[in-house]
Order: structure tokens, then C-alpha cells, then sequence
């Protein structure tokens, strides 16, 4: 029995959770769920967004399969999400994006996996706000010790880039791809511009593949490996890449397999793993069964494969191709037509899922 942390989360997220769970438990592998709170709706009741006890559950268990979480933009508490990765060493970010016959794209036959840093670049959380006595100090040293001004009204947000924490990166890209049967790393950097950060994370993957030959590597500045991606994306297999080029990647090439909504994702560190779709919490969606269950069920299918069931992982994956393949028991979204009456809520497509997976058992 596999006792794995749930937290439904914010918005939609109680909805597509559900679903995932009633999809998993269809493959009849043995899951015991240990429900957990956190998210912008349990403020009030304990504090803050991120309550200590759900920390304890996910470090005992190992594994949580988790809801999108309200991220306030520009005010508020920082990311709920960067703050589990931080306080769990979640250092990679793995998100698989692989088109399924049936979804609408303007492409076919994508099968791309981004593996983004999760701990330092620009969402190291270093800032220095505007007009503090603390940003003016720091304005000063760098004045003093780089002989740049910087305007006395700036916000100010520090970039580490570390050389452990890139060859560890790295190296997970490159373990991952010889796991799966993948041929090709391709290494994502601003190192012609930014030679004491990116340059660091450039070096380290050079080092790092040469202890892989049997994989390519490749390397790509961030700007030229977005044009590439949508010019020719069947030219890449396995992207590694610091955490803000990995988190605007990883969205791209959800777009080109159909968007957000058949987008899964795991954050894994050494020891434990949090899988969670990788689209927002949309709350002016919430409680109308009417968002794509998509992201998370296929999330749930990467937790399984994390645990070992890859039986059931295959039966989930299965059905979920089967069912949008056949295009009657979807969302709106994945509709020719948004309007289209025949779209189903939430529930109606995890049961014809879950239906699907017990067909095939």
C-alpha cells in the first residue's frame, strides 16, 4: 500500500483533484490518500498558505499528488508552490508534453519533456523593493563595486545560478532521458549575456553530458530554442533548462501539444516527489464542472509510474488517450466547437476515463 499526501488545493483544483483520484483508484493500484490543506482558502483557519502539518505528511509519505494553488500577483504571500519545493529540496521540475490524437493543436506527434531547476535563478525569492533603505545600500555597493547606477525607483531581484545545482540538473535530465529510451538532452541558457550565471549552468551541462555519451546534448540560447520549438519541436526530445527559461519552456511546449489544460507535472528531489497539473487554479471556474481533468489525471499517471505501477500507469495513460481520441466524453475546451453541447462537465470525463481503465483490466 502506497500512503501518498492529497491537497486539493485552490479553485478548480478540488474538482480535477477529485477526478484524478477517482481515475487512479479505477487501475485498482493500492493508494491511501492522506488529505492535507493549503492554498490561499486556509488563510483564516491557520495562519498562512502553507500550514507546517502539510510539510510533516508530505515528508513522511514521500509522494503527494497536489491541486494548482492562488498565487496573488504583485501582493500577497509568495508562491505556495515555491515554497514546497524550497522547503522539500523538490530541486527538479519535470513536465512531459505529448500530443494525444484527438487534441486540437496546431501540431502532431510531439512528445517533449522539459527538466527545469527548481531552487535559485530569479525565483530565489532575493528581491529588494522599491525605495528601501536596504535596496538604496545595496544600489551603492553596486555602484562602488561595479561602477553601474542603478535608478533610484528600481525593484531589484537577484539571479544565483550555482554550479551544484546546475550538474544536479542536469545530470537528472540526462538520467531520466537514459531511463525512458530518450536520445537527446538539449541544454537552454542566456550565457552570451549573462557569463557568470548562465555561464555556470553552460559549463556544468557540458561536463555532465560527457559522463552520458551515449545520449546527444545539445545547447541552445533561450530566445533562438523558442523560435526552434515552433518552427521544428520533433528536432528536440529532452530540454534541461534554469528555472524561469524552464517555467516560460515548459508552457510553450504545452502549447503546442494543446495548452494547459493536457499538461501534467512532477516536482522531485532525491527523496520525494509532489505531482500536480501544471495549469492555475482559475477560480472564476470553480465548482462548475467544467474544467479539463486532463493535466491531473496524467499527473497522477507520472505519480504512479513514480511509485512503480507501471501496469496502472499504462492502463491510466491508456484510457485517457482512448477517450480523447474518441472525442465524446470531453471538455469544452478540447470541442471543435467551445460551444459544442455535447461537451461534458469534469466528472462525466474522469467516469468515461474511469470507465476506459476498467475495460481494459
Amino acid at each position: 500500500m502506497h500512503k501518498v499526501t492529497l491537497i486539493p488545493g485552490d479553485g478548480v483544483g478540488p474538482e480535477v483533484i477529485e477526478a484524478a483520484k477517482k481515475c487512479i483508484k479505477a487501475t485498482g493500484a493500492p493508494i491511501k490518500w492522506e488529505e492535507m490543506e493549503a492554498g490561499a482558502g486556509v488563510i483564516k483557519k491557520y495562519g498562512t498558505p502553507l500550514p507546517e502539518e502539510v510539510l510533516r505528511s508530505i515528508r513522511k509519505n514521500k509522494v503527494a499528488l497536489k491541486g494548482p494553488i492562488t498565487t496573488p500577483v504583485g501582493s500577497g504571500f509568495r508562491s505556495v508552490n515555491v515554497a514546497l519545493r524550497k522547503a522539500l529540496d523538490l530541486y527538479a521540475c519535470l513536465r512531459p508534453c505529448k500530443w494525444y490524437p484527438g487534441v486540437r493543436s496546431k501540431y502532431v506527434n510531439i512528445d517533449l519533456v522539459v527538466v527545469r531547476e527548481n531552487t535559485e535563478d530569479l525565483y530565489a525569492g532575493i528581491e529588494f523593493a522599491e525605495g528601501l533603505s536596504e535596496t538604496e545600500e545595496f544600489t551603492e555597493f553596486v555602484k562602488e563595486k561595479k561602477k553601474v547606477e542603478i535608478r533610484h525607483d528600481a525593484g531589484i531581484s537577484l539571479k544565483p545560478i550555482s554550479r551544484f545545482a546546475s550538474e544536479r540538473i542536469v545530470r537528472f535530465a540526462f538520467k531520466y532521458a537514459r531511463k525512458n529510451g530518450r536520445k537527446k538532452v538539449t541544454a537552454v541558457h542566456k550565457a552570451n549575456i549573462m557569463k557568470y550565471s548562465d555561464g555556470i549552468f553552460l559549463e556544468a551541462a557540458h561536463k555532465v553530458a560527457q559522463e552520458f555519451p551515449e545520449i546527444s546534448f545539445g545547447e541552445r540560447i533561450v530566445d533562438n530554442m523558442c523560435m526552434q520549438l515552433v518552427q521544428k519541436p520533433t528536432l528536440y526530445d529532452v530540454i534541461v533548462a534554469p528555472n524561469l527559461y524552464g517555467d516560460i519552456i515548459s508552457d510553450l511546449c504545452a502549447g503546442l501539444v494543446g495548452g494547459l489544460g493536457v499538461a501534467p507535472g512532477g516536482n522531485i528531489g532525491d527523496k520525494i516527489a509532489v505531482f500536480e497539473p501544471t495549469h492555475g487554479s482559475a477560480p472564476k471556474y470553480a465548482g462548475l464542472n467544467k474544467v479539463n481533468p486532463t493535466a491531473a489525471i496524467l499527473s497522477g499517471v507520472m505519480m504512479l509510474r513514480y511509485l512503480g505501477e507501471e501496469s496502472a500507469a499504462q492502463k491510466l495513460e491508456g484510457a485517457v488517450a482512448k477517450v480523447i481520441a474518441e472525442g465524446k466524453h470531453v471538455t469544452y475546451d478540447m470541442k471543435e466547437d467551445p460551444g459544442d453541447p455535447s461537451a461534458v462537465g469534469t466528472r462525466e470525463m474522469a467516469e468515461a476515463i474511469s470507465e476506459a481503465v476498467i475495460s481494459k483490466s
